[in-house]
């Protein structure tokens, strides 16, 4: 009996065919347009490659060109005065190596407008990319030559951030950008409903080889994300391979699917392009996307040819082109030039050489600008190009205002959790209320938390989990809404995500692109072990596009919320494996200042004051640490222990001596910090020692205070003396133990050399030398040779 594949919602379609039953999609007239514009778009190109100098990927920004300059004149409806328009289609390069390519499609579609079409420009010229920008290709902000200072030229990054107008991700990192870019659908979905934007993802198949993306391709199939369109540049070259997939009989070198089955697996509508250079095909697959009613999302697979027409194709284009103002770079310019690429000026690498690297990068800056000056010109010459295509531009927009797309009635409203953030972290609400001696755990009081904000914001927040909703609370979060996953279709009001499984990656970045869609707040949960390592390159890519999205336009940075749940030792009886000591080093103090939130508690009175402190902050990124195991909320009145509001401060004195010190102790870590209060601190009583102790709740939100009030609550002379517990890695505990005495007598879980092995939590702690007894012979030993 032959295999075969069960039934799909999901349909697939040879375009070719289709095709022969009507006539093609673009008259002559608009067809000898797309030739111009791709001509001058292929040769730029070039340009930008050679005068960078050598630099960038041009093989693949070639072959995608075509199917992208269809997109933005004659499939995307949007708004070229205004890149930030929520109601507009979206493009997101997945594929973040072909920013060569982006920035020549942006800076040639200004130029059209300029031309055919000024009064679509955004007045701000930071919301355009001209061709003056260019000059700021793969340049850091700190360049100072003259023409980057005389036309205030971008800094335009080696792979995209949203620093460039209309990209919403910082992309690159593989597998990253379909996932993240998912995310955006996600989010449109969510908030407009059914008829949402359109979310447009560019990648190649070599980027869809990581194993996140099959992950991020199961979630958009089960969830019936209708709205996203995956645009596949299958030209079989990557850096290393010229056979990336199998092609019919020929196995592939690096996986044996073709993008096409990948995506109907997984239960994708499926456009199979033949020729994915034939503008005529291109243009009918785009249109027949469009028309797609049956709620699942679409991917449309080009057979393109890496390189095409550039002198270089395949692999050997990937990374690389030709050799600086080389023969064969010039030879690349004739198609558009003629003998007249010759004018194109010359810059050898003789001539660069023999100046000094300020007086170089002069003159390589100078040779670019007058190339650029004569492709300008060429693209002003094309007979339909300017005029056709800046029409279109026009017809975008007209079509975006035709379709009038208005949030849901009952769409999400997340500035309602940013308000009630800040002024809630003083004030737990009465529903979030604990007594003392209450059984509880930090993961559930955190998935309360995260639901009331929901609540509050009619859903703003979506979570996903490793396949452990219950387990790590997540589940709470989507309380009080419709039951089961998301399903854009179906079950369009639950608030909780199928996130491809047991796939902490791909969660992560379908969570960061629905957050950086600006309407929602992503969670994703697992264990802190597993969530922390995989989970942070799309962190660290969800970072920077905050950070760039901010310096270029001033908003607030776009949370995601990343659960490091069942963290530390409590979580012994799954062993080494799954109790990770080393989860917090991995995120505390490890991003730029203000985009990455770390959290602590100990006790989970603390985590409504903690989570609102870091909404209110809205960094990039929220790291909430919390234990598995249920604890007792402690007295904390009774047994003399500051209030829980003070958490929000990131560091505190937890326990006040009653008379002199006799030193300090700094605690970081909930088990342990339990052990010390319950078991250490009566018996340290007994003896009458008196100690400063603190507690660490957020290294990053204690580096907001001023830091004045930074010293006042926790003054030098307290880290210089000061021991540490923590059930995290010592490198955690270095700045609040900053002398070396100190630091000999501080506890942590690798004090021994090696990972513990698995047990109760009790006998983890007593293997780790962190529980009662050790703890208190310690702190006995520090204190009695500290004056030595």
């Amino acid at each position: 009996m032959a295999f075969e594949i069960g039934p799909r919602r999901g349909i697939y379609v040879e375009i070719a065919k289709e095709m022969k039953a009507a006539p093609p999609p673009l008259s002559k007239q608009e067809l000898a347009a797309f030739e111009e514009f791709d001509l001058v778009y292929r040769t730029l190109c070039a340009l930008l490659y050679n005068y960078v100098p050598t630099s960038g990927h041009p093989g693949g920004s070639i072959s995608s060109g075509r199917f992208v300059s269809a997109l933005i004149f004659d499939n995307m409806d949007y708004d070229l005065a205004r890149p930030d328009r929520d109601d507009a289609d979206v493009i997101s390069y997945a594929a973040g190596h072909k920013a060569l390519g982006l920035y020549a499609m942006w800076a040639l579609r200004n130029e059209i407008a300029r031309m055919a079409a000024p009064e679509m420009l955004p007045k701000d010229e930071r919301l355009q990319l001209r061709i003056e920008d260019l000059i700021g290709f793969r340049r850091s902000p700190a360049t100072d030559t003259p023409l980057f200072k005389k036309f205030n030229a971008k800094n335009l990054d080696g792979h995209p951030t949203p620093a460039t107008p209309f990209i919403r991700l910082s992309t690159g990192a593989s597998g990253v950008g379909v996932t993240s870019s998912l995310g955006l659908a996600f989010g449109a979905a969510d908030y407009y409903g059914a008829h949402a934007p359109r979310v447009n993802i560019v990648e190649g198949e070599g980027g869809m080889t990581a194993g996140r993306v099959a992950e991020a391709l199961a979630a958009a199939g089960t969830a019936s994300l209708g709205n996203a369109v995956l645009h596949v540049d299958w030209n079989q070259a990557s850096i290393d391979s010229d056979m990336v997939c199998r092609d019919g009989e020929k196995p592939g070198d690096y996986v044996q699917w073709t993008p096409a089955e990948l995506c109907y697996l997984n239960d994708w509508n499926v456009i199979f392009v033949a020729d994915g250079m034939d503008f005529q095909q291109i243009a009918a697959a785009q249109r027949r996307a469009a028309s797609m009613s049956n709620s699942q999302p679409t991917a449309i697979i080009y057979r393109t040819i890496k390189g095409w027409k550039y002198g270089m194709e395949g692999r050997a284009s990937h990374g690389s082109g030709h050799k600086l103002c080389s023969d064969n770079f010039y030879s690349a310019l004739t198609e558009l030039m003629g003998d007249a690429g010759e004018k194109f000026p010359r810059c050898s690498p003789q001539e660069t050489r023999c100046k000094k690297s300020g007086d170089a990068a002069v003159i390589m800056e100078d040779c670019f600008w007058k190339a650029l000056g004569l492709l300008r010109g060429e693209l002003a010459k094309c007979k339909a190009a300017p005029s056709m295509l800046g029409a279109r531009l026009k017809a975008a927009k007209e079509r975006l205002e035709k379709k009038a797309r208005k949030p849901r009635n009952d769409a999400p409203n997340v500035d309602a959790i940013y308000t009630a953030a800040e002024k809630g972290a003083g004030k737990t609400p009465s529903e979030l209320e604990l007594k003392p001696g209450a059984s509880t755990t930090l993961r559930g009081e955190l998935g309360r938390a995260l639901n009331y904000y929901n609540k509050l914001s009619n859903g703003a927040i979506l979570a996903a989990s490793a396949d452990l909703l219950g387990s790590t609370n997540t589940n709470i979060v989507g309380e009080g809404f419709a039951k089961g996953f998301y399903n854009a279709a179906g079950n369009s009001t639950a608030r909780i995500i199928s996130a491809g499984g047991i796939c902490e990656d791909a969660i992560c970045g379908l969570m960061s692109g629905l957050s950086s869609m600006g309407r929602h707040i992503g969670v994703a949960s697992s264990y802190a072990a597993f969530i922390a390592p995989l989970g942070h390159i799309p962190a660290r890519l969800h970072a920077i596009a905050n950070q760039a999205q901010k310096e270029a336009n001033g908003k607030h940075h776009r949370p995601l919320v990343m659960v490091c749940a069942h963290a530390g030792l409590p979580t012994g009886e799954d062993g080494p494996t799954h109790a990770d000591p080393q989860a917090l080093q991995l995120l505390q103090e490890n991003f730029p200042r203000n985009t990455m939130i770390t959290l602590t508690p100990w006790d989970p009175k603390e985590v409504w004051p903690l989570l609102s402190a870091a909404l209110a902050k809205r960094p990039a990124i929220i790291a909430p640490f919390v234990t598995r195991p249920n604890l007792t909320v402690p007295d904390r009145t009774g047994q003399g222990l500051a209030d829980a509001s003070a958490a929000a401060q990131g560091m505190y004195m937890l326990k006040k001596p009653t008379g002199k010190a006799q030193g300090t102790v700094v605690l970081q870590g909930s088990g342990e910090t339990y052990i010390f209060i319950d078991e250490v601190l009566p018996m340290l009583e007994k003896q009458g020692i008196e100690l400063n102790v603190y507690y660490v709740t957020s290294a990053e939100l204690f580096d907001m205070l001023p830091g004045s009030e930074q010293r006042r609550i926790f003054p030098e002379e307290h880290a210089r003396e000061a021991m540490g517990i923590t059930g995290f890695t010592m490198p955690t505990l270095y700045r609040w133990v900053a002398g070396d005495y100190g630091r000999a007598m501080s506890l942590s879980p690798f004090m021994k050399g090696h990972y513990l092995g698995s047990g109760k939590a009790g006998m983890v702690f007593a293997e780790a030398g962190l529980d009662g007894e050790s703890q208190f012979k310690t702190v006995m030993k520090y204190i009695k040779e500290k004056g030595k």
